[in-house]
């Protein structure tokens, strides 16, 4: 315990400057991911950048800290109508998603999910639980942020937003791993290895969606990232982790949950039902791929460690 807690108090090995950067870089990415054109991405990045100055902002301050996600989730629901009313014609919910990816529980979701299969049922049921409170605080921010940007700025022209070249998600594959790296706080020496998991979950999972679904074919990527995630375990004798985890970051449904309850928002009960069976869905196939790999592979027989000394 005393070494966790000296991990999780350790400063990151990135400067704030970089983290702000990657924030924005990731947001961009994912916006091209959702579907959004150039004007989005723009968007999207500058919310980014946002709300990695707020994110660094509120570590030394803890009562900004306690509301986190609903402050941010406001101001930059806000900011995505001015912005829209400055550069032009955008869809603003895209854009405001790509800038709220960080923040959405897709990642806890599916801990949740892992832990209540594993029977473990208390911490399950606690991060089930905070993942719904911090996608209700999200949207709620969001709603009120909405509301506050029209009566400042106006209402927005909305516009459908235009597909880019094909090259353009390759290059938001490796811009989006490479950054959650940084945000993650990973070695530098694993970062090579983190951008080529994500890029395995995205390809896998595009494969699998191809032939089973959007939902099931999580279920490949999954499976996929946790067999590469162990062979790295073994090959470089580091935690299959860091690897695991950023591999499938770009596949959990946060993204989804935050469509689910803002329709849910709207009175549109049926669509929100109907989403929010997909995310759950998605999140049940990523931990049954997760699952499978660890029954496939066995656990690396572990090395001896010297005792700590007494003090």
């Amino acid at each position: 315990m005393v070494r966790i807690e000296r991990i999780v108090a350790a400063p990151s090995p990135y400067g704030p400057g970089l983290v702000t950067l990657a924030h924005g870089i990731l947001s961009g990415a994912v916006c091209q991911f959702l579907g959004g054109g150039w004007r989005e991405i723009v968007v999207a990045t500058m919310l980014g950048l946002g709300l990695g100055l707020l994110a660094i902002y509120s570590a030394s301050h803890a009562r900004v800290g306690r509301v986190f996600e609903s402050l941010a989730a406001f101001l930059l629901s806000t900011a995505a109508i001015g912005l829209a009313k400055l550069i032009g014609p955008i869809s603003v919910f895209v854009a405001t998603l790509a800038g709220l990816i960080v923040l959405l529980p897709g990642l806890l979701l599916t801990t949740a999910i892992t832990e209540l299969s594993t029977r473990h049922l208390a911490s399950g049921t606690l991060r089930m639980s905070s993942a719904f409170m911090t996608l209700l605080g999200i949207v709620f921010g969001v709603a009120l942020g909405t509301r506050m940007g029209v009566a400042v700025f106006g209402a927005p022209v909305g516009q459908s937003a235009v597909a880019l070249p094909g090259w353009t998600g390759i290059a938001a594959v490796l811009l989006a791993s490479a950054s959650s790296a940084v945000i993650l706080r990973a070695d530098p020496r694993d970062a090579p290895w983190i951008v080529a998991a994500g890029v395995l979950g995205v390809a896998a999972g595009r494969f699998g969606a191809s032939r089973l679904g959007l939902e099931l074919g999580m279920f490949v990527a999954a499976l996929g990232v946790a067999l590469a995630s162990s062979a790295y375990e073994r090959w470089r004798r580091r935690p299959a982790p860091v690897v695991l985890v950023p591999g499938i970051l770009l596949l959990v449904p946060g993204s989804v949950g935050y469509r689910s309850m803002a329709a849910l928002m709207e009175r549109n009960t049926v669509a929100g039902i109907d989403i929010a069976f997909t995310m759950i869905l998605t999140a049940v196939s990523l931990v049954a791929g997760l699952l499978i790999a660890g029954v496939l592979v066995p656990e690396p027989t572990p090395t001896a460690t010297p005792a700590p000394p007494t003090p």
